[in-house]
């Protein structure tokens, strides 16, 4: 009875005429759009349909009139599986080094986070001789990448005197204490600018610190700078110009976590939080050779992020190494009960750990011909892990994007309805503008479809690898790139040789949140070699500072 009511008055006010000064569609109009949705309608089903349609115009143009905000997410979200990480027991997390202050502390521009902590924790060197030193070289690389969008230096050196103080009572808050980070700036961050790359958002003031920037305040890191990201979170260019590689300042970082990748890539920053859609920090971690972690949709909290894909966006770090992403992590996951995707779900931070004798999974077909890759393969197997065939499932990876066009263009709805998309440096065929345009045309069912293909996607996926440790893969490997970002898998990133004196990078492929092992694994790989250990050949700073 109420399904029967529902329906008789939905006819009845589909019948009504609208008003004369409401848009009204046409038959041609609507047999044009079916057919652009693929449908194939009889005349007298098209005139059946026509007062509707007509009528939803008016629908749309009410939607449009309620004022959104693009921290607002839909009701619909993406939630992966949280049960799936059988950890076997790893090494207890590493002790700090036995280090000891350099004579020249230009050294510490490539330390990994432990040699800092070790300094900070033992007093031989001050948060704010760290702040003031990467400060100070940060300002000097920025003159040829382009990499920050803004300095935090009365933010950073008010933090780091705090952490000197609290240390100096006797509080260490952890291996982060006193360390200086830099941010994409997509996130929030109280008293500063955030632009979000782009020209219509330059002046933008958001008066709240992301969750991330919270989280990370709480573990004692010293915010410097926020850093570049391609407008509205895609490549490279931004208002300010094009963000560099440092092993190539001719070419252009990537992106779009192009300011994180590039600074740290510099020995500017310690670390840096970058963010992933479809790439954002693969890709620019490949071309500058950062060791990265893009960790497992709904690990880390996203409130205070700008919003592009609500159901594929992610944070992680961007370091000098894989170890350095589980310190990273472990202050930045976890729920903060307004991102209604991030999850609780327990991670620790591996020690050393042997991994012969796991497996992990690879495709032969992703390496033929790629000879820069067989060394990082023969080193797994020298490590004795078995190396065994794995395919992912196989699906239309580039027809279930517009999943992102949808939500991207929804994100940025009344921005380009109001036109401001004219403002944006880019406005080729592929780029933002164009992109939310054509986004507009995408049938409502369609994405539907396009979700719940995504559900076998994600059920086929952890079948594929639930006996595999990792599935290993070139970085540049879009299949591999798009279904684990549509499914929300973990990906670690790391340089494993060079080509044409640019990084080349390997990417291992995760269980759901299965960070622990998985880094555990990268770590193990990654200190058999020293790529990561490579610089890029940019002007040093004074080589005389003490």
């Amino acid at each position: 009875m109420i399904l029967t009511l529902m329906f008789a008055s939905l006819f009845h006010f589909q019948n009504q005429d609208p008003p004369d000064s409401e848009p009204k569609a046409n038959l041609d109009a609507v047999r044009s759009a079916t057919e652009f949705a693929a449908l194939d309608f009889t005349d007298e089903e098209l005139a059946q349909l026509l007062p509707w349609a007509t009528d939803n115009i008016s629908s749309f143009k009410a939607l449009q009139g309620v004022p959104l905000d693009n921290s607002v997410a839909p009701a619909t979200i993406f939630l992966p599986p949280t049960n799936l990480a059988n950890v076997p027991e790893l090494a207890a997390q590493d002790p700090l080094p036995q280090v000891q202050r350099p004579e020249n502390l230009a050294e510490l521009y490539w330390a990994d986070l432990s040699t800092l902590a070790a300094l900070i924790k033992s007093e031989q060197v001050t948060s704010v001789e760290l702040t003031q030193l990467f400060l100070e070289r940060l300002r000097q690389v920025d003159k040829d990448l382009h990499c920050v969008i803004s300095f935090t230096d009365e933010i950073a050196m008010a933090q780091a005197q705090k952490m000197d103080a609290e240390l100096s009572k006797g509080k260490w808050r952890g291996p982060l204490h006193g360390i200086p980070y830099g941010v994409k700036d997509l996130c929030s961050v109280r008293g500063t600018k955030t632009t979000w790359g782009a020209a219509p958002y330059k002046d933008q003031v958001i008066e709240e610190d992301a969750s991330v920037v919270r989280q990370l305040e709480e573990a004692g890191a010293v915010l410097v700078a926020k850093l570049t990201l391609g407008a509205l979170a895609m490549g490279d260019v931004w208002y300010g110009g094009k963000t560099r590689s440092p092993w190539n300042t001719d070419a252009g970082s990537s992106g779009s976590s192009a300011g994180s990748a590039a600074a740290v890539a510099a020995g500017a920053l310690p670390f840096a939080i970058g963010s992933e859609t479809l790439g954002s920090i693969v890709s620019p971690s490949t071309l500058c050779g950062n060791s990265s972690l893009r960790p497992t949709f709904g690990r880390v909290a996203r409130t205070g992020a700008m919003a592009l894909s609500w159901t594929m966006d992610k944070l992680g770090p961007m370091c000098r190494t894989l170890q350095d992403t589980a310190l990273v992590l472990d202050a930045i996951h976890g729920t903060d009960g307004r991102d209604l995707t991030a999850m609780d779900v327990p991670f620790k931070v591996p020690g050393k750990t042997s991994v012969s004798g796991w497996r992990v999974g690879y495709s032969p077909k992703h390496f033929e011909g790629k000879e820069e890759y067989q060394q990082a393969l023969d080193d797994l197997r020298g490590l004795g892990v078995e190396l065994v065939e794995v395919n992912l499932p196989d699906y239309p990876v580039w027809p279930l994007m517009i999943i992102l066009f949808a939500e991207c263009a929804a994100a940025f709805d009344e921005f380009t309805r109001n036109n401001l998309d004219d403002q944006l440096v880019e406005q080729g065929s592929n780029a933002w503008p164009n992109t939310f345009r054509v986004a507009r045309l995408i049938p409502a069912v369609d994405y539907i479809r396009a979700q719940r293909i995504r559900t076998l996607l994600l059920r086929d996926t952890i079948e594929k690898l639930k006996d595999v440790v990792a599935f290993v893969s070139p970085a540049g490997n879009f299949q591999t790139l798009g279904i684990t970002n549509l499914t929300g898998h973990p990906a670690l990133v790391a340089p494993c040789g060079f080509k044409d004196g640019m990084p080349v990078s390997l990417t291992f492929n995760g269980n759901l949140f299965d960070e622990s092992r998985l880094i555990a694994l990268g770590r193990a790989w990654q200190e058999r070699g020293d790529f990561h250990l490579q610089r890029p050949p940019l002007k040093p700073l004074d080589d005389q500072r003490k």
